[in-house]
């Protein structure tokens, strides 16, 4: 008889660009993206063993996170402030709310641009905050674009090194997507569902939750990873 389980995760999204270019477009191609990655999450149900496994959704935007009345706005994304810089228990209240889900979660999808080759400021500025005990022994999923024909790859692979040092491994299928607004309407809805580039989310998440569930049933037996 099988069992349910719901995963804590945490959606980071890696671009706080809010303004229209000149040519015109998104304030925000990420926006389509991340539509398109909350649905297919809330539309999985996937049979791991003997359970099932479903994600409970929180999703970290830096344009809300850094913004005015925003969790880390004092700190900013250059992190003036960091949390663990803190004595225990002394840092802001929202900060700490933060760090809180940061620690909860069972597992991270990263839905990051590339900009200038690397990994944007807002998301490393996010993430850093927090040192890498909140992240360890938990997987991490990466999901890459860009408006032009390389996905973000360059991103991808600046990422893979950052998120292992922070201690949530990425696993090995990832997602790249260019010419978003080409595959994707501003909704998320694709524009052709049967667009092959658009076919490797199910892998990757697939490896996500069976990574998420073996990490946490040993964070369980042996206690937090060391």
């Amino acid at each position: 008889m099988s069992t349910q389980r719901r995963l804590k995760t945490v959606i980071f999204m890696g671009s706080a660009r809010d303004i229209v270019p000149p040519w015109g477009g998104d304030t925000r191609t990420g926006d389509r993206v991340y539509q398109w990655v909350l649905g297919a999450l809330k539309a999985r149900s996937t049979s791991l063993g003997t359970e099932v496994v479903e994600h409970d959704i929180t999703t970290l935007d830096p344009l809300e996170i850094f913004g005015e009345g925003g969790a880390l706005a004092e700190s900013g994304a250059e992190i003036r402030t960091p949390q663990f810089f803190f004595g225990e228990g002394k840092a802001p209240a929202a900060m700490l709310a933060l760090r809180d889900v940061v620690k909860a979660a069972d597992c991270y999808i990263i839905v990051t641009p590339e900009y200038n080759h690397a990994l944007p400021p807002a998301l490393t500025g996010l993430m850093g905050t927090f040192g890498g005990s909140n992240y360890a022994g938990k997987p991490s999923a990466i999901i890459s674009y860009s408006s032009g024909p390389w996905g973000g790859s360059r991103a991808a692979v600046a990422a893979r090194p950052y998120l292992s040092e922070l201690g949530c491994l990425p696993v090995s299928k990832m997602v790249h997507l260019p010419s978003v607004p080409e595959m994707l309407k501003t909704d998320g809805t694709p524009v052709d569902p049967n667009h092959r580039m658009l076919k490797q989310l199910p892998g990757c998440l697939h490896q996500l939750e069976w990574m998420a569930v073996a990490m946490a049933n040993q964070r369980q037996a042996a206690g937090p990873c060391p």
